[in-house]
């Protein structure tokens, strides 16, 4: 699949010799990358077959449309897995650059598929919640690449988030930061690539059920706040939308009509993609997730109106310093669905209430 080195497939070493010695020719293996990647998921899954959750279906796509990092609370049952193993389906096709990347991770850690020449979708990881630091990160006495390096250039989906083991969470921070994620042993120290969208969910309370109108919570307020101090504020800041998921009501379950497809929906996301593929051309940044501070400031650029409405936010919310740069580019990613240049009032406001876990910090 590389250009510029031609592979002569032989079955025995007979042929080698053979083809040595000018007795036999061996023509180079041709792969037809254009089939490979003309090959469709086989899980068939569709946002069509979600019944109600239009808001958290809107902070889905924008999430998909510029990689951003998604954290869904809601009640059991109310679709939050659904949902997330559906993001897939509206994300932009793997590039080729990108699939001989996530080829090389899978077939270092031995995970490629027999007979497959190439990873051509985008990985979609979901461990359990027992999983241990190394599982997630990778290590061990013979360093292999975990969790997150399986994800490179798809989606790593953390269901029951504060049922993760603190210090597996933790180490998270490290490769949502710098798209990475070294391994130190006494004898070598390895880097992996590590470059996913993060997608969470988590209960509201211990039992689930707090702001449910179909149960009682039974959570007393100290044990709410432990639960949620089990994801830590740094780690939060890193994720950039928050967003609500209710429990479906049985007129939106019973609805029979047609709803948004993925494909639909894909459309607006790749459109949305390929603006940021232009606007960060000759740069390592693919999408506004990636931004630095340096882009942020040249291209999420506000007027009065929209300084002063984060202002006002940050009073009332307590955003940290991160919190801002995230809304900022969660606004541009809106602003670029929306095929606006400028980020108006608008993008500004939706971006903010995707930060509903933000806290005071005293």
């Amino acid at each position: 699949m590389v250009e510029g080195v031609d592979v002569l497939p032989v079955r025995t070493l007979a042929e080698v010799v053979q083809f040595l010695r000018g007795e036999a020719a061996i023509p180079p293996k041709q792969v037809d990358l254009q089939q490979l990647f003309s090959l469709k998921d086989e899980h068939g899954e569709d946002f069509c077959e979600v019944r109600g959750q239009d808001h958290a279906k809107r902070a889905i796509e924008v999430a998909a449309a510029g990689s951003h990092n998604l954290l869904m609370i809601g009640p059991p049952g109310s679709g939050k897995t659904m949902l997330a193993r559906r993001i897939p389906s509206i994300l932009p096709a793997l590039g080729f650059d990108e699939a001989l990347e996530t080829t090389a991770v899978f077939s270092v850690s031995g995970m490629l598929e027999n007979g497959t020449a190439l990873v051509t979708q985008r990985p979609f990881r979901a461990p359990h919640h027992t999983i241990s630091d190394v599982g997630l990160i990778g290590g061990g006495t013979s360093p292999k690449p975990g969790e997150v390096s399986l994800a490179h250039n798809g989606l790593l989906f953390l269901d029951e988030l504060p049922e993760f083991k603190k210090n597996a969470l933790e180490v998270l921070r490290q490769p949502l930061e710098d798209g990475r994620v070294t391994i130190s042993r006494a004898l070598q120290s390895l880097t992996y690539p590590s470059r996913f969208m993060l997608v969470t969910a988590m209960n509201p309370c211990p039992c689930g059920f707090l702001g449910d109108i179909s149960h009682t919570c039974s959570c007393t307020p100290i044990a709410i706040k432990r639960y949620r101090s089990r994801i830590s504020g740094p780690l939060l800041d890193r994720i950039d939308l928050h967003v609500e998921v209710p429990a479906v009501a049985y007129r939106d379950l019973s609805d029979s009509r047609e709803t948004e497809s993925s494909a639909a929906i894909a459309a607006r996301v790749t459109q949305a993609r390929n603006l940021q593929q232009e606007r960060f051309k000759g740069t390592k940044v693919h999408c506004n997730a990636q931004m630095n501070a340096r882009l942020i400031k040249k291209h999420c650029e506000l007027d009065q109106n929209g300084h002063r409405m984060l202002e006002l936010a940050g009073e009332k919310l307590g955003f940290s310093a991160r919190s801002y740069s995230r809304i900022l580019k969660v606004a541009r990613t809106i602003a670029d669905l929306a095929g606006s240049e400028a980020i108006r009032d608008q993008h500004l406001a939706e971006a903010i209430q995707y930060r509903s876990l933000d806290r005071k910090t005293s």
